[in-house]
């Protein structure tokens, strides 16, 4: 079998459908099949151990991927792996074994993507380094149900876990939970250096500053930072007992990516176009995903005639640049309506692009299970808020950012702020008749909260709840590091679909700003609800996940949070749940 670097993937996801009839077949996605020499056992590149753990991901009725990366000898340019593959942990019977070489030039990363297997079945797997009695911990996996195999399917949603920001007691309360597939929607790892975003007072005491120390450009930069992130105890335990399917987000490349460019990229940085191809490429080393070509990670998952889970890209592969209230306000502060609405309702306004849109289409139409789902990273729901509120949360933020915390002066107003709209939105709904017009403008006049989430693309919102229409549609969302729950509305009013969006696993959400103050907190929370038309439900400050739970007629989400990330505890609380019966 020839190499990555002279196959593509398309090559690949045609070898592997060839497994059929009980004939159990392999496609190496990242790594290379060996010529079946044994290594001489006195070789000194056989030398070397799994720092990093196991893997599994990409499950279907029939395939998944198996992953592992060896640490080499020094001067290694390959070192020649086995793996086993059973029904049984004791790999009494081995169904699949073949050598495998991890690769220099893959940073000793391999991916195999076996298929022919049964669905519905949990299976066995390890890795050995040939000639050496150094074996990889065990790992569990499982393939997908075919219809009416299975009655409930459990996912664990997650996204956002920043290394430097605290332990991954989320990732370990995965890891004994009872969801079947865990579902890590981005943020993976940071691109930030030592000292920079995510980094706390319990940074250094914990042991967790980025590695390398500089914020990540090459390709050796980015691989580091994988492996820092693959050596947390946690995080391989995760791995080690659950497939996961895996998006990824901005920051594994750079902060609010966008098709060609960055937020946090400048000109300084040299090519954004070679820092994406870096950071993609150490992706796919770390991450297993069956995909036609290393860009385009959307795809679909049918679990039996339950879910199918089409998995999205909102990042990186058609985004058009976000927009910016900053430049649309003139030299006396003031924001030029018309000029940002002309902008924003654009109809040719992408966050998806065109291939992907119309792939999403074309999924929905096919998908014949009960529940569409749409497995992606930014907020979906409408997150319109009063423009007065979008106006003081800038301005906490801005200071916050600025000198650590905003001034007690700027509390107390946004504090005031505060209960002054919420008290005007409750006599509206109460349908007080001695509100003034003045006062229901003040309600009234909204603007999206964050131009980077599905808000700052609006158009084409339109055109995916168009395609779903008659679907029972749920978004499975992260990126804010905060917990939510949204009807999922058209701009007309009519019923969508719903949305569950994950906090973060260790990533600040808004205590980052508003600090810490339970009451406060709860005040803020409170307010957002009411304030937000399509917002049932928000957790501003603490770090966990969600479990979905699916069967044909309902689904069952569970917000779950850790209670700290300073000391190892993974015990989690159910903070929110959630029954959806009829969309």
């Amino acid at each position: 079998m020839k190499s990555k670097n002279t196959i593509n993937r398309r090559d690949f996801i045609g070898k592997s459908a060839l497994g059929v009839s009980g004939l159990i077949l392999s496609s190496v996605l990242v790594g290379s099949c060996t010529d079946h020499n044994i290594p001489d056992p006195n070789d000194p590149n056989q030398n070397g151990s799994f720092d990093y753990g196991i893997a599994s991901f990409d499950p279907t009725v029939n395939s998944i991927i198996l992953w592992t990366r060896v640490t080499p000898s020094a001067g290694t340019q390959k070192v020649t792996l086995s793996y086993k593959l059973s029904k049984d942990p004791s790999f009494s019977s081995v169904l699949k074994t073949e050598m495998i070489d991890a690769l220099a030039g893959d940073d000793f990363t391999v991916s195999i993507d076996i298929s022919g297997l049964d669905s519905n079945q949990k299976y066995y797997y390890n890795f050995t380094i040939v000639n050496t009695s150094t074996v990889s911990a065990t790992g569990e996996t499982l393939t997908l149900p075919k219809p009416g195999e299975r009655s409930e399917v459990k996912l664990a949603v997650c996204s956002c876990s920043s290394y430097p920001a605290g332990l991954f007691n989320v990732y370990g309360a995965m890891a004994t939970s009872e969801a079947d597939v865990i579902l890590h929607l981005g943020d993976y790892i940071y691109e930030y250096g030592e000292g920079q975003y995510g980094t706390n007072d319990d940074t250094a005491t914990l042991g967790r500053t980025h590695l390398p120390k500089n914020e990540i450009l090459t390709l050796e930069d980015y691989r580091t930072r994988f492996k820092q992130y693959r050596s947390d105890p946690q995080l391989q335990l995760a791995h080690q007992k659950k497939p996961f399917i895996c998006v990824w987000d901005d920051h594994e490349i750079a902060n609010d990516t966008y098709k060609d460019g960055a937020q946090n990229h400048n000109s300084g940085e040299g090519s954004f176009a070679e820092r994406k191809q870096n950071a993609i490429k150490a992706y796919h080393e770390y991450i297993g995903i069956r995909t036609i070509s290393d860009p385009k990670i959307y795809r679909t998952f049918t679990f039996g005639d339950i879910i199918d889970l089409h998995m999205l890209d909102t990042r990186v592969i058609g985004r058009d640049k976000q927009l910016s209230y900053t430049d649309y306000f003139n030299s006396a502060g003031q924001l030029d309506a018309a000029a940002f609405q002309k902008d924003w309702l654009n109809p040719t306004r992408t966050i998806l692009g065109t291939e992907q849109l119309g792939w999403l289409g074309a999924a929905l139409n096919a998908g014949k299970s009960s529940w569409q789902v749409l497995g992606q990273q930014v907020l979906m729901g409408k997150m319109y808020v009063p423009a007065e509120l979008l106006i003081g949360i800038t301005q906490i933020v801005g200071e916050a950012t600025a000198l650590g915390s905003a001034t007690p002066a700027t509390f107390q107003k946004f504090q005031a702020l505060l209960l002054a709209l919420t008290t005007i939105k409750a006599r509206f709904l109460a349908k007080d008749p001695s509100l003034t017009t003045q006062e229901i403008a003040r309600i009234s006049t909204v603007l999206p909260y964050n131009l980077d989430a599905w808000d700052g693309y609006p158009a084409e919102r339109e055109k995916v709840y168009a395609m779903a229409k008659g679907k029972k549609l749920v978004a499975l969302s992260g990126d804010s590091h905060n917990g939510w729950y949204s009807d999922l509305t058209t701009a007309g009013g009519e019923k969508a679909g719903k949305e569950f969006a994950t906090s973060s696993v260790t990533s600040p959400g808004f205590e980052e700003y508003l600090g810490t103050n339970a009451t406060s907190l709860a005040g803020f929370e409170q307010a957002l609800a009411l304030l937000v038309d399509d917002l049932n439900y928000v957790d501003a400050s603490r770090r966990g996940y969600v479990l979905t739970k699916f069967t044909n007629n309902q689904v069952i989400a569970e917000w779950r949070y850790v209670s700290t990330i300073t000391t190892l505890n993974t015990t989690t609380t159910t903070g929110h749940q959630e029954t959806i019966t009829n969309l």
